[in-house]
């Protein structure tokens, strides 16, 4: 009967900022890792090339054993700068969110996707500013002809060649695309939730339903900005000198425009919401169980059980 009774949704309006910014830091690890290898892939996909055949992939069927587990140990190259970043990032992200949820009045009865979303774009803003740095490392780790083995050297060889504005350069264009993903998928996240569980219960099937959905249409809207980002991010790995001296978001936007038309602004588009559909249901699933599992370990909840269903 405890179960029956235990309301979860009361948990984001009593959770403390600590609890908020450690379940965020578990759930930022849990979906990038997940899903880091899609991610190297829609990188890749993303970067315009000096020579378009070079872009494209070697069939997998054609390399031998040894050369496909080299080729995918290859696309977790660059994945412990996301663990770095991440951790940190996620538990400013969601901390500020619940924080602002509360303060712009998102909680309670009814649906509020206009407060939700600007709750997330206000946790958006903190998260990208901290993240930034180490989206860049990732990325120029991810691109197929990178030559760095670690996320130090990486970052000394891009400071070095580069300066700081290597590390913030795409910050206004993930900035502008980022606002809207997590805007849409906060609010998006939010409707759903309450739509598919009106009675706020805990539900681990509903949290990973309505995270996948809000991933998917999300990513799906903002990939345009996302490819103009990933131009901003490799540009100094580029052997194209017009690429190289791209200074924004317009520039980059030109280029990408010439060379493919608008197509060229959902390069990728698949394996981005291939990845961040079954990462946002990671995300807010394991954010969510990580808020309850605190709290009960701290007496402040009913728990049901460890794994409650």
């Amino acid at each position: 009967m405890a179960e029956e009774d235990y309301d979860y949704e009361s948990l984001g309006d009593n959770s403390t900022m600590i609890q908020n910014a450690v379940a965020g830091a578990c759930a930022g690890i849990a979906e990038h890792c997940a899903m880091y290898p899609v991610d190297s892939i829609k990188t890749r996909m993303q970067v315009i090339q000096a020579t378009p055949a070079s872009s494209l992939p070697v069939p997998t069927l054609a390399l031998s054993g040894n050369q496909q587990a080299a080729a995918f140990k290859n696309l977790w190259r660059g994945v412990n700068s996301v663990v770095m970043g991440a951790g940190p990032a996620h538990a400013l992200h969601f901390a500020t969110y619940e924080y602002c949820k509360d303060y712009y009045g998102a909680k309670g009865d009814g649906h509020h996707p206009l407060t939700a979303a600007a709750a997330g774009a206000t946790a958006t803003l903190a998260h990208d500013t901290l993240m930034n740095p180490f989206d860049v490392i990732k990325q120029r780790m991810q691109l197929r002809d990178s030559t760095y083995r670690t996320v130090r050297e990486c970052a000394k060889s891009v400071f070095a060649k580069e300066g700081w504005v290597a590390f913030y350069i795409s910050l206004p264009t993930t900035l502008a695309m980022s606002v809207p993903f997590q805007s849409v998928q906060f609010s998006t996240y939010e409707y759903f939730r309450k739509v598919l569980n009106p009675n706020g219960g805990y539900d681990p099937s509903t949290h990973m339903m309505a995270g996948g959905l809000a991933g998917a249409v999300a990513s799906s809207v903002t990939t345009p900005l996302d490819v103009i980002k990933t131009l901003l991010q490799t540009r100094g790995q580029s052997q194209d000198p017009r690429i190289r001296s791209a200074t924004g978001i317009v520039d980059a936007a030109t280029i990408i425009k010439e060379r493919y038309g608008m197509s060229g602004f959902f390069r990728g588009f698949k394996p981005r919401v291939l990845t961040h559909m079954p990462a946002a249901a990671i995300s807010w699933s394991v954010y969510e169980y990580f808020k309850w599992l605190i709290r009960s370990s701290y007496g402040q909840d009913k728990p049901a059980s460890l794994l409650p269903l």
